[in-house]
């Protein structure tokens, strides 16, 4: 099996917002893969097709691969009238679940040019009330998404966001499993957890650990009165050589990518990725498996 740090990628825009340049740092620092989320301060489903040929040939003549569409689909409200929390769209307006399905469509158009069939998607915003009240209708829109991606050979990977309904590992886990479909499986994001003051490891884990497809990284701290701030990976809170090595054990094969949210006092997003990326490969360089 291939050592995790030849399986290591970045969200183009935890770099800059500039691709060209994010590639630049992809590649010289012997990372394999990019996703694309925001490009030149717009969302990734705003690209026409000639953008998106155009920077796959860019990614691909540096070594690098696109291994994900990383989607805001399904960051929406699932019903307008309702109070919801909201997060990060990433350069997109809200938008009813119905225009999200034509998203979807868009999504899956990008993923078939950028050469690859992953997508990563959401669980609407999360409701006030107790989330089981509205777990069937998630469930259905979930499941004709899959149904849509599994007729063209498309992965969708559900992440746990604490501002969705399926905010943490136990509530993601519960709805790919309901879905019940080879299309569906979960992005986990140990970072995400525990902005959410939720032990990623090893209750998390434990969650999503047979039904994972693709690990995004991050480290947070949470202050006296719980508040996360994104810091460099390996001086958070984030157990990460216990997570790794699960991971190792339990023979999981997939990517990971660098989703880091930090940017140091003074500095930059690509600074922050890089302290980031340095933290990373130190934390890994104190696995076993990792070293040869």
């Amino acid at each position: 099996m291939d050592r995790i740090r030849d399986r290591l990628g970045v969200i183009t825009d935890e770099v800059s917002s500039d691709v060209l340049a994010a590639l630049d740092f992809a590649a010289v620092r012997g990372l394999k893969h990019v996703e694309l989320r925001s490009i030149d301060s717009r969302n990734v489903l705003a690209l026409s097709d000639a953008e998106a040929d155009r920077i796959r040939a860019e990614a691909e003549s540096r070594g690098l691969f696109i291994s994900c569409v990383a989607s805001p689909v399904f960051k929406c409200a699932l019903d307008a009238s309702r109070p919801v929390a909201e997060g990060d769209r990433f350069n997109q307006e809200e938008r009813s679940p119905a225009e999200h399905f034509a998203m979807l469509e868009r999504a899956m158009d990008l993923a078939e040019r950028f050469g690859t069939n992953r997508i990563r998607i959401f669980s609407f915003w999360r409701e006030t009330e107790p989330i089981e009240r509205f777990e069937a209708e998630i469930v259905g829109h979930l499941s004709r998404a899959a149904k849509l991606a599994e007729a063209r050979g498309m992965l969708l990977l559900l992440e746990n966001e604490p501002s969705c309904n399926g905010g943490f590992a136990a509530e993601v886990a519960r709805l790919t499993a309901a879905v019940q479909s080879p299309a569906l499986r979960v992005l986990w994001d140990p970072g995400n957890e525990q902005y959410g003051n939720r032990p990623s490891f090893p209750d998390g884990h434990a969650a999503i650990r047979r039904l994972l497809a693709h690990v995004h990284l991050k480290d947070v701290v949470l202050d006296a009165a719980g508040k996360p701030r994104a810091v460099p990976i390996g001086s958070g809170d984030v157990p990460y050589e216990a997570h790794f090595q699960a991971l190792t054990d339990e023979g999981y094969t997939g990517l990971f990518t660098l989703e880091t949210h930090y940017v140091p006092e003074g500095g930059t997003a690509m600074d922050g990725t890089a302290m980031a990326l340095e933290g990373l490969l130190a934390v890994l360089g104190r696995l076993p498996s990792e070293k040869r």
